[in-house]
């Protein structure tokens, strides 16, 4: 996967159809999570598709996300927000301004409000998980 600066470098010159090729194209490029995975446990609630995230801890201690969705461009959201904490510390995360760190893709005006509803409750997952991780 690319940077979050150079894939936003990427998307500002892009047209609204093209960014949502963009975030298709991203969605196909995350690890593919195990159907074994896509439980209730790791469904994020409040999604208008379905959104599954299962964290996992390196022997270093740093978290990897695995995550999926049912639908693409959801699926490349995911992706953009794993961009901003993946394979990092758990205190690392918790210091990551994910919101800030995804301002410029504009995606609540990009988006309807259906696509956008779930991305608070995913980066809530995302730092609960850090919370309970870190040392």
């Amino acid at each position: 996967m690319q940077s979050l600066a150079d894939l936003q470098d990427e998307y500002s010159f892009l047209d609204a159809d093209d960014r949502y090729r963009l975030l298709i194209d991203l969605g196909k490029d995350l690890e593919p999570m195990p159907e074994a995975l896509k439980t209730d446990t790791t469904l994020v609630r409040g999604c208008s598709a379905s959104v599954w995230v299962y964290p996992t801890v390196r022997e270093d201690g740093r978290l990897h996300f695995l995550a999926d969705s049912n639908a693409a461009i959801t699926k490349g959201i995911i992706a953009l927000v794993l961009l901003t904490v993946q394979d990092q510390a758990p205190a690392a995360i918790l210091d990551t301004n994910i919101e800030a760190a995804l301002a410029p893709f504009d995606l609540k005006n990009q988006l309807s409000s259906n696509r956008t509803q779930g991305i608070p409750n995913m980066i809530a997952l995302i730092r609960g998980t850090a919370a309970r991780y870190k040392n």
